[in-house]
């Protein structure tokens, strides 16, 4: 899951090893719905990847995102989720789209879920240096000590699990070296789960209408939080942008008063020069 333009096909792409999603630069995504895809590995482990759109984006509308995670949960509802990939890019500037992110899916499937999700960062050929570059070269390390503090706050309610992907790299070693990182990743987040996969109330819904409606109520119900939230913000900003033009006033005011004031000089004899 991610931001669209974060690089989530081309990620579910280097994980399965093949090019199962489409995936090229757009500003307006190209993974229209959820899609599910698989593979084989070499010891006969499956991997299932469900890749998907902007889910989070809430200018989309409930009805939009409401009928794209009820469709990844019935995607998932056989296996269940093993770990959810929150993916944001190196690239891109964070957004306010992305900090709420974290709130939805809790809103949606409760606070177990964070323990299990992964953050993935793609832009991983940002940090590939030669030999010749210069000493003030800016590590991945170096990257996440600056990032902003809400995607931090995610980082910590994903127990600091992260993982930096590079979608280009032509090395065959590298490739399975990220992916090889990431499942034992995976591994880590299902052992710590006593070795089950997430489920929720609504993957065992049969009927489409009630998964509709939950989701569609919690977004719903979201959505009108962040409105009022937004609200008081701007009162706030409002009654402090008052505050501040009251001070200027006054102080241009006791300003032309100053300067209105009579200057009073004063003669000074001058002494002879003896």
């Amino acid at each position: 899951m991610g931001r669209t333009g974060n690089g989530k096909s081309a990620t579910g792409n280097s994980i399965l090893g093949k090019k199962a999603f489409k995936s090229q630069k757009s500003s307006l995504g190209i993974t229209r719905s959820s899609e599910l895809r698989s593979c084989a590995r070499n010891n006969g482990q499956i991997i299932n990847v469900i890749d998907t759109p902007g889910m989070f984006d809430l200018s989309r509308g409930t009805d939009y995102i409401t009928r794209e995670i009820v469709k990844c949960i019935d995607l998932a509802s056989n296996t269940g989720i093993h770990a959810v990939l929150l993916v944001f890019s190196t690239k891109n500037r964070f957004s306010q789209e992305e900090a709420a992110t974290v709130k939805t899916l809790q809103n949606l499937f409760g606070f177990k879920i964070m323990d299990y999700a992964i953050v993935l960062f793609t832009g991983g050929d940002e940090f590939e240096f030669d030999d010749d570059d210069d000493d003030n070269i800016v590590t991945f390390e170096d990257y996440l000590r600056d990032i902003p503090v809400p995607l931090k706050d995610i980082l910590i309610a994903c127990n600091n699990r992260c993982l930096l992907f590079d979608n280009k790299t032509r090395s065959e070693t590298k490739k399975n070296e990220q992916v090889n990182n990431l499942l034992a990743m995976v591994n880590e987040v299902i052992a710590q789960n006593g070795g089950h996969p997430f489920t929720h109330t609504l993957f065992h819904s049969t009927k489409l209408e009630e998964k509709l409606n939950e989701v569609k109520s919690k977004l719903e119900s979201q959505i009108a939080d962040e409105r009022e939230a937004r609200r008081k913000a701007e009162e706030k900003l409002q009654e402090m942008q008052k505050r501040f033009d009251d001070q200027i006033r006054d102080q241009n005011k006791l300003l032309v008063e100053v300067l209105r004031r009579p200057v009073e000089v004063k003669v000074v004899k001058e002494c002879p020069i003896l």
